[in-house]
């Protein structure tokens, strides 16, 4: 008998696709707030999480990134980086940078936790939401370190993962089918 969490999570989809108005300052603190509640390592609550609404500063950071990604030859996604249109952040109206404390205990699965509970509560409050790594990669690019500095990133954190927000274009596509065989019981 599915309940509601069980119904979000089989509803959620990564969404690439966005309505260009911005979320509300309430939804957006509800997912932040379900991020922090997400479980940690030893409850180190290793993460920070840096939001980011302001479109000409994401379009400058897809920019950057997509360059950044041409010169380091990611031949797999030349196509996409090419593409003057395609951004990291798919013209989602808001971004999260979610960053670990590099000396933690786990920051890696502490801040995919937080990842995942910002998705899930997304979901819940009938947003669109995306986790996103490629925006990632402007802070390994050689002025890496300006952009955490500009974002307001603490220096003890590492930028890991992004969840993009925004509200729906159209209905998702239905879900795929579940992989056979990827469980395995030792009773």
């Amino acid at each position: 008998m599915p309940n509601d969490v069980l119904k979000c999570i089989k509803s959620r989809r990564s969404i690439r696709a966005y309505r260009p108005d911005q979320i509300t300052e309430q939804e957006l603190q509800a997912v932040l707030e379900a991020g922090l509640y997400a479980p940690s390592a030893m409850n180190q609550q290793s993460w920070h999480f840096t939001v980011i609404q302001n479109r000409a500063l994401l379009q400058q950071m897809s920019e950057e990134t997509k360059a950044h990604l041409l010169n380091s030859g990611f031949p797999r996604y030349r196509r996409l980086l090419t593409n003057p249109e395609y951004s990291v952040f798919h013209h989602a109206p808001t971004a999260v940078i979610i960053s670990g404390v590099e000396d933690a205990i786990d920051p890696r699965a502490d801040c995919a936790a937080a990842a995942q509970n910002m998705l899930l509560a997304a979901e819940s409050l009938h947003l669109a939401s995306c986790w996103v790594n490629m925006p990632i990669y402007l802070f390994r690019a050689e002025n890496g370190p300006e952009w955490g500095k500009r974002l307001g990133i603490p220096s003890c954190y590492k930028p890991l993962y992004g969840v993009v927000l925004g509200y729906k274009t159209d209905k998702p596509a239905k879900t795929h089918p579940r992989k056979e065989n990827t469980i395995n019981y030792i009773r």
